[in-house]
């Protein structure tokens, strides 16, 4: 269980944990983990995952980790501001589509998760899993 800050192994074990939702779901994916400053901390890529989803899952972490929710919550603040929909979507990092979600410790954000490699929903699920595994959710 993490504690203030996220530890090496508790960043292993939620890799690890998504990996194995991922394998009962059939798909192959990489899960990155971050600190709370969005700084990774733990990644894993099961073979013949997609190259390109390693970047996507490090960015859900990051941006998880740093706006402190999940990434799937971006179409409905971006759905009401037409100017920041337009323009938010052109920074660095920022991903607006499920998969990332914020580790928080008693409310306090210690990290993100991060995955990506089946669909938005199944990334998500895996992330969950990962949050689950250190107790957390």
């Amino acid at each position: 269980m993490p504690s203030a800050a996220i530890t090496a192994q508790a960043a292993s074990t939620a890799c690890h944990a998504a990996i194995a939702h991922a394998e009962a779901l059939g798909i192959r994916i990489n899960v990155a983990v971050t600190d709370a400053s969005g700084t990774l901390a733990a990644f894993l890529r099961m073979p013949n995952a997609f190259l390109h989803s390693i970047d996507i899952a490090i960015d859900k972490a990051y941006t998880a980790a740093s706006f402190g929710f999940p990434t799937s919550g971006w179409p409905d603040i971006l759905a009401g501001d037409e100017a920041l929909r337009i323009g938010i979507v052109h920074r660095p990092r920022l991903v607006v589509f499920g998969g990332g979600l914020p580790v928080k410790e008693n409310g306090t954000l210690i990290g993100g998760i991060g995955v990506s490699g089946g669909s938005a929903e199944q990334d998500e699920a895996c992330a969950r899993a990962g949050l689950e595994a250190l107790g957390l959710t």
